[in-house]
């Protein structure tokens, strides 16, 4: 499921200032990073089954591995993980109402910090 139109698409940050906000909204990077790109993730267990909130980026300059990038943020994206095969973002998922609300707020009150520094 996509999130559009959060107003994140439009943000870019420092990549150690938004590993902090991100950091404190329970969205970690962890080692899901390449010299250009970044991933944020957060999880969410309900009822048994298992979704992530992410949150990607882009280095617009920069390095990542060096923590020197300055980072375009994407679209976010909510997905529900099925062993053994993955991560399914598709239409035809189901996603319960309470976690989209909840993760609408947590991009709003991310969208919120990051303006306070966004280049």
């Amino acid at each position: 499921m996509k999130f559009e139109n959060t107003g994140l698409e439009q943000l870019k940050s420092e990549i150690e200032r938004l590993d902090e906000v991100m950091h404190h909204h329970g969205l970690v990077r962890a080692g899901q990073w390449d010299y250009e790109r970044v991933t944020y993730d957060r999880k969410f267990e309900l009822k048994g089954d298992v979704y992530y909130l992410r949150v990607f980026g882009h280095a617009v300059e920069g390095d990542v591995g060096a923590h020197t990038a300055i980072i375009q943020l994407m679209t976010p994206l909510l997905g529900k993980h099925y062993y053994p095969h993955g991560v399914e973002y598709g239409e035809g998922e189901n996603f319960p109402s309470s976690l989209v609300k909840q993760c609408e707020k947590l991009l709003a009150d991310i969208k919120k910090e990051v303006e306070h520094f966004a280049h």
